[in-house]
C-alpha cells in the first residue's frame, strides 16, 4: 500500500516511528524518510519566509561552523516543519536566533544534530507557550520547561526560548 495515499496509515507508521527511537531514521513503505530527514539551509530559509519566520545571527551570518552565525544546515525537516506549526498555531511573530551551527551544549537531541531551534522571547510567544503546554518542571541547568501536546519541548532559557523539536507538533 502506498502510505501517501493513506493518511491514517501514514500518521500512524510516524507515531510508530517516533515511539521507536526519536530520530531514528526509519523508512515508510514508500521510501519516504520519517523522524530525521536532513534539509539545507536554503530549503529551510524558504520554509521559514514562507511561514512569516524570520531568523537573525549576532554575526550576520549562516556558516555552520561559526558560533557566531545562525545555520540551518542539516536541521531535521521535522524541526523546520514544528517551527511552522508553531507560527501557524500560535499567531505570533517568531525570530529564530539560533540552529544547527556550532556552540551549543552537545547531545543526541541537540541543535547540531538538527533537533533544537532558539527563538527570540516576545510576550506573545511566551504567553502561548505558558497557556497551551504542560509546565514540566526544571532542566538540570535550572531553565523552566514546558511540553506540547505532541511532545516537543518547550525551555525557557532566560533571554530566548530553547525548543527540541522531536516531531513536527501536527504538521
Amino acid at each position: 500500500m502506498n502510505v501517501t495515499k493513506a493518511p491514517k496509515l501514514r500518521s500512524v507508521m510516524t507515531a510508530l516511528a517516533l515511539v521507536i527511537a526519536p530520530g531514528a531514521a526509519v523508512v515508510g513503505t514508500a521510501g519516504e524518510a520519517f523522524a530525521d530527514t536532513k534539509i539545507s539551509h536554503a530549503t529551510a530559509t524558504s520554509m521559514f519566509a514562507q511561514a512569516g519566520i524570520t531568523w537573525s545571527s549576532s554575526g550576520n551570518c549562516s556558516d555552520r561552523n561559526n558560533p557566531s552565525c545562525t545555520s540551518f544546515e542539516q536541521l531535521n525537516l521535522a524541526t523546520a516543519q514544528g517551527a511552522q506549526t508553531l507560527r501557524s498555531a500560535s499567531g505570533c511573530a517568531l525570530n529564530i536566533t539560533g540552529g544547527t551551527e556550532t556552540g551549543h551544549a552537545s547531545g543526541t537531541y541537540s541543535h547540531w544534530n538538527g533537533y533544537k531551534l532558539d527563538y527570540a522571547k516576545s510576550t506573545c510567544i511566551g504567553t502561548y507557550i505558558n497557556n497551551n503546554f504542560t509546565y514540566i518542571g526544571l532542566r538540570a541547568d535550572g531553565a523552566p520547561q514546558w511540553r506540547s501536546g505532541s511532545g516537543n519541548v518547550y525551555a525557557d532559557e532566560g533571554n530566548h526560548w530553547d525548543v527540541i523539536y522531536y516531531t513536527c507538533g501536527g504538521c
